[in-house]
């Protein structure tokens, strides 16, 4: 039986990105690992490239050239992994603000508890966040409150960016559909697989920010989610979901 796999974006992740990775592959499930490098200046890839003399069936790097985006860096991730026949995609950030200890929890919730969407969600049990400065955290939380407001989406915490996903959604919702890159392709991808019908459950995770390394939020990727939002909605209305 083929292992689940990891996607992970990076830019400039020289900080974390071998203690990830090992952390990773030192869990009791095993999981392959694919890192998305969009050209760290900071030797991130190359970091990759040479770990990848330990572990050659497991660790895998995919280079593009400049920094393009969360939402596409998932995007190329989730394609090569489809085109390997993977049946249970993963993702998730490269600074620990993920625990990969849960991992094995997401994953789970798709491959024996039925599930087609898991996610670590922050807000299904209260507010479980760490090292969050209070105006961000509040900023998070209200900002899955309007999610829900606009779209009806039944998910507490609509941004979040910790997901295990069986291929057949990811098969069905349209990857080159998705235009979002930010929060925003967070929203979008969770709306999507709640629109065609597939079942998702929230698994409680604490978040702790990233204590190494620099932060990649900004307003403009806020902005997007904001306007993004509605606009999806809006085009909703005049969409139809059929599952494959």
């Amino acid at each position: 039986m083929q292992n689940p796999i990891v996607v992970i974006p990076t830019y400039n992740e020289i900080e974390n990105i071998e203690d990830i990775i090992r952390k990773v592959f030192s869990l009791p499930t095993a999981f392959d690992l694919l890192v998305i490098d969009d050209g760290s200046p900071d030797g991130t890839a190359d970091a990759v490239k040479k770990l990848q003399t330990e572990y050659p069936d497991r660790l895998f790097i995919q280079e593009r050239k400049g920094k393009l985006g969360l939402g596409t860096a998932y995007i190329h991730g989730f394609k090569w992994a489809l085109a390997r026949n993977y049946e249970y995609i993963c993702e998730m950030d490269a600074d620990f603000s993920h625990n990969p200890n849960d991992l094995i929890h997401l994953y789970k919730a798709c491959s024996e508890e039925g599930n087609d969407l898991a996610i670590g969600s922050r807000y299904i049990q209260g507010v479980n966040v760490v090292n969050w400065p209070m105006g961000r955290v509040l900023m998070s939380y209200f900002a899955s409150y309007y999610v829900r407001f606009i779209t009806g989406l039944p998910i507490q915490d609509t941004t979040a960016g910790f997901k295990c996903y069986r291929r057949k959604v990811l098969e069905t919702i349209g990857l080159d559909s998705i235009r979002f890159v930010g929060y925003a392709f967070q929203i979008e991808m969770k709306f999507l697989t709640w629109k065609f019908g597939f079942k998702i459950k929230e698994v409680p995770i604490i978040f702790t920010d990233r204590t190494r390394g620099q932060s990649k939020m900004s307003s403009g990727i806020f902005k997007e989610a904001l306007l993004g939002v509605l606009q999806m909605k809006i085009k909703s209305f005049f969409k139809s979901y059929t599952p494959s």
